[in-house]
């Protein structure tokens, strides 16, 4: 009945959606992309380039930020001749973003992009505007991704994942729940994960048997831990997709023994979802370079090492607000070699700077870090912030305060973590003039002190 409803859904009912419906062109996309993963290298670095170039010549007739700051360095697209000189040109930061935001906007878009905030994974939630093209292709790559790890749409899914701050209404609740309902996957809250649940959460993987299981690692990785440890067997699914945190290769082998399948690794951001995603190789990561210029540059006050440096990325795409040579701050490692699957696109076989450790408390929750950037992306005036811990009943919250930060905004704050976390630790907010950097140049969100 699964691969029918499956079957039934990617041929029908999606397309119907998805086409039909909402009259968006992710599928065409999908099927763009399914195609030049399969061109040689050399053809996908021509493709790249020219859309690049395209994306440039668009920058410098449309976009104020480029148009002040190229012709003060006396650059033209026309000079632009290589990726090496590209590389010339200056990187993108948040603090710049967050400077120059109207600037960043093309003219001829401005009143008809969408809008994201980031999860703020360093710590400074950051808003942005995109293109509809850039959000479809975006989603259409992000189906591909999961196409390699044996997870395309439709597939019967059970997602670990944040809940919903707040209580919103009945409706939206219900709406959303029909939504994934109709993708076959069911979304489970991970931040209600605590050590005296893990077998509730066991419990679902058995009656839901889903063939993918994915969402965020920390609290995926816990209860693959406990299975290990009680000598429980879980229904196996097909495969086991990382989110939000990258997976370790001895982690990898914890996660594969408990759940039985093989697990995959996947590298994003909010400002372009999926940037690579493991095939079923497991040669590395499959780079994105047919929608995105992904480079690698060295660290602040560092030299660039031959394969590992901080990832500058581009959107090829997204024409409302482009961000060139954006500095994500996560340390990439490249591999020389190509991978035996056929694809033509790159891999990358490391990132760092996205661990983002767990939480705990005396009553025996585990809180996976990324809930942390997903609450702190709603709170008005946050500019940074870093959750440490030091022992089991103490959590510090460090916050460097916005013009919008208010009483309310630091009331939001401790409801919501208390909501999760309980009465059992103590919660201590401290506002700092700043967050340091770790090595790569990025503020470690979430540290955990505790011994594992």
């Amino acid at each position: 009945m699964s691969s029918l409803y499956e079957t039934a859904f990617r041929r029908v009912l999606y397309p119907a959606y998805e086409s039909g419906l909402r009259r968006r062109g992710t599928l065409a996309y999908l099927d763009e992309y399914e195609r030049s993963q399969w061109l040689s290298p050399e053809q996908l670095a021509e493709l790249q380039w020219t859309r690049l170039k395209r994306l440039l010549e668009h920058c410098y007739r449309d976009v104020p930020y480029y148009q002040k700051q190229w012709r003060g360095l006396g650059i033209t697209p026309d000079d632009i001749r290589s990726l090496d000189d590209y590389a010339r040109l200056p990187t993108l930061t948040k603090a710049d973003i967050r400077s120059h935001a109207e600037d960043l906007k093309a003219l001829s878009w401005r009143d008809r992009m969408l809008y994201k905030n980031t999860s703020g994974s360093t710590g400074e939630p950051l808003r942005f505007g995109y293109t509809r093209e850039s959000n479809d292709r975006r989603t259409a790559v992000m189906f591909r991704g999961y196409n390699w790890a044996g997870a395309p749409p439709g597939r019967r899914s059970l997602v670990l994942w944040g809940g919903g701050l707040g209580n919103p209404p009945r409706m939206r609740r219900w709406k959303d729940q029909l939504f994934h309902a109709a993708f076959g996957r069911r979304l489970v809250n991970s931040f209600h994960m605590t050590d005296t649940n893990l077998g509730e959460y066991a419990d679902l993987i058995d009656r839901y048997k889903p063939e993918v299981l994915l969402g965020y690692f920390s609290p995926l990785l816990r209860l693959a831990q406990w299975l290990l440890e009680q000598g429980r067997r879980v229904h196996a699914p097909k495969a086991f997709i990382v989110n939000g945190e990258a997976m370790h290769e001895f982690q990898r082998k914890i996660v594969e023994e408990a759940y039985g399948c093989p697990a995959y690794n996947t590298y994003g951001c909010r400002e372009f979802m999926m940037v690579a995603g493991e095939c079923d190789q497991h040669r590395g990561m499959h780079v994105n370079i047919d929608h995105l210029v992904v480079e690698r540059i060295a660290p602040p006050g560092a030299q660039l090492d031959p394969l590992t440096g901080e990832a500058v990325v581009t959107d090829l795409f997204n024409y409302g607000m482009p961000f060139i040579r954006y500095a994500t701050g996560d340390l990439i490692t490249a591999s020389p070699e190509r991978c035996s699957c056929g694809r033509g696109l790159p891999l990358i076989t490391q990132v760092e700077g996205r661990m983002l450790d767990a939480i705990r408390t005396p009553d025996g929750r585990i809180l996976p870090g990324m809930f942390f950037p997903f609450l702190l992306k709603e709170v008005p005036g946050v500019n940074q912030y870093q959750i440490v811990q030091r022992q089991l009943d103490r959590l510090d919250v460090r916050l460097v305060r916005g013009k919008a930060f208010t009483d309310d905004s630091l009331a939001m704050i401790q409801h919501e973590i208390r909501k999760v976390l309980g009465d059992s630790i103590e919660l201590h907010c401290e506002f700092v003039d700043t967050i340091p950097l770790t090595r790569s140049g990025k503020t470690r969100l979430t540290i955990s002190e505790l011994s594992p």
